[in-house]
């Protein structure tokens, strides 16, 4: 049986991270002549081209995009070897790099972080927040949290909780609009988006009839938080998350309607790479945001 050429991937996959021969010889310390004869022979055993080559720019063909992923994960797979073997006589350490939701993650994930580094000065933690979906294979994420129905993909997901959504107004709105007591009745009135709850917005009654309803509205964002001034504001009727909203409603900010409609309920997961190779550290940190995030 022929041996793949492990070397030629790892040095394609920096190339394709880097966008360049050059800078991929400097990041993995070896020659531009090294690293140019490495993707020549690889796309000699491959037969196809990897990359499109001009005098200012370097791109991925569209057979090297693909193959590009894999060359990422090949890597990632041996770099999780190296490092489970190293951690089997060590503490856990080094980086961790985690994304989660911009709001979700200042309201409830930061202080676990917290708490995890104090039980773990060894691990360090880089928290990428931002409500926007990120890819973590391609930018090299460990761990990520989301809240969302999740689409069938390679990414291996665990389903902490649930997560309940509301449908609110302020009181100055339903004085003015009316108090909607169905959702087609919603159509008739402002909506405002919270993007990142893509899709319609889904209800169930009691008995379990199901309604979607698509939003319209004065204002849309990818923050639920940008919402806020407005829903108390008294300019439209929102559906937000309850570690958005939640204060407004005990306050009497803003108040639910329709309760014998509830919206569909949105699961948080807990998202990671498709290998099963992971350094302690990362499985350290899904063990400890499992057990904290789970209520």
């Amino acid at each position: 049986m022929r041996l793949p050429d492990l070397e030629a991937w790892a040095i394609f996959a920096a190339v394709a991270e880097h966008r360049s021969f050059s800078a991929a010889a400097d990041a993995i310390g070896l020659s531009k002549a090294t690293v140019s004869k490495g993707v020549s022979r690889l796309e000699a055993q491959l037969q196809v081209s990897l990359f499109h080559r001009t005098s200012r720019r370097l791109a991925l063909t569209e057979a090297g995009r693909p193959l590009a992923e894999h060359a990422a994960r090949i890597v990632a797979e041996a770099h999780a070897a190296e490092e489970a073997a190293r951690d089997g006589a060590l503490a856990p350490a080094g980086r961790v790099r985690l994304a989660a939701p911009m709001s979700f993650g200042l309201k409830h994930v930061a202080p676990v972080v917290a708490d995890f580094l104090a039980a773990h000065p060894a691990i360090e933690i880089e928290l990428h927040l931002a409500d926007s979906r990120v890819d973590i294979v391609a930018e090299g994420f460990d761990v990520a949290l989301r809240i969302a129905d999740l689409p069938d993909s390679s990414l291996r997901a665990r389903r902490l909780c649930t997560i309940t959504a509301h449908v609110v107004a302020a009181p100055a709105y339903l004085a003015a609009h009316g108090t909607p007591t169905h959702p087609s009745q919603l159509g008739e009135h402002r909506l405002l988006g919270y993007t990142n709850l893509t899709g319609p917005w889904r209800f169930r009654s009691r008995d379990g009839a199901e309604v979607s309803v698509k939003a319209q509205g004065p204002l849309a964002a990818n923050s639920g938080d940008a919402l806020v001034p407005a829903l108390e504001a008294g300019l439209g009727i929102a559906r937000l998350p309850g570690f958005i909203v939640g204060a407004g409603i005990a306050a009497g900010r803003v108040v639910e309607i329709m309760p014998d409609w509830a919206p569909a309920p949105i699961g948080l997961h807990l998202l990671t790479p498709p290998s099963a190779l992971r350094p302690a550290r990362v499985e350290a940190l899904i063990a400890f945001l499992s057990e904290r995030l789970r209520d």
